[in-house]
C-alpha cells in the first residue's frame, strides 16, 4: 500500500462478490468492462486513454447523466481525471496512482486507488482503499459512490460467471 503523510484522508468500501478473483481482476483491465460497471450510479463513462499493464497509463471522463445533473468538477458536467496502475498482482491487488483535474484545488490533486481481491468460499471479497481523498470531495458522496461501483462489478462479474 503507499505511504501517507499524517492526516491524509483514507475512504474504503468492501463486498463480497460471487466471481472468481480472476472475473474480477479482468473486469479492471478490459476498457470495454471498465467503462460499464465502473461509473457510480448517474453517471457514465468514457475512456480516453488506457493501458492495461504495470505503469501503464489511462485517462478517463465521468460524465453526470441527463437524470441526476450534477456540476462536474473539471467541467460542466462532468469529472476528468487521469493516471497510471502503479502495481498490478494478477487475481490479488490493483493500486492506481489517479490525479484529478479541476480548476479547484480542493478537488485536484493525486489519489491512490487500492484494490484488494480475497478469495473466499463462492467468490471474492473485494475492499477498496482510497488514499489522500482530495478534501473537496465530501466522504458521504465519496463513500456512496464507492459502494455503488462495487455493486455495478458485482452486477457485471456475477452475470459474467454464472
Amino acid at each position: 500500500m503507499t505511504d501517507l503523510p499524517a492526516g491524509k484522508r483514507v475512504d474504503s468500501g468492501s463486498r463480497f462478490i460471487k466471481a472468481p478473483p480472476h472475473a474480477i481482476y479482468r473486469a479492471h483491465l478490459d476498457p470495454q468492462a471498465l467503462a460499464e460497471w465502473r461509473p457510480p450510479e448517474g453517471m457514465r463513462c468514457e475512456i480516453l486513454e488506457f493501458e492495461p499493464n504495470e505503469g501503464g497509463r489511462f485517462r478517463m471522463a465521468f460524465i453526470y447523466t441527463a437524470e441526476h445533473p450534477v456540476a462536474g468538477k473539471t467541467a460542466e458536467d462532468r469529472d476528468v481525471f487521469e493516471g497510471r496502475f502503479a502495481e498490478l498482482v494478477p487475481d490479488e491487488r490493483i493500486v492506481e496512482v489517479v490525479e484529478f483535474k479541476s480548476p479547484d484545488p480542493a478537488f485536484a490533486g493525486k489519489m491512490s486507488i487500492t484494490t484488494l481481491l480475497a478469495a473466499k468460499p463462492g467468490g471474492t471479497e473485494v475492499t477498496v482503499l482510497c488514499e489522500n481523498v482530495p478534501p473537496g470531495i465530501r466522504r458521504e458522496d465519496h463513500l456512496q459512490g464507492i459502494n455503488s461501483s462495487l455493486e455495478n462489478l458485482a452486477d457485471f462479474t456475477e452475470k459474467a460467471s454464472s
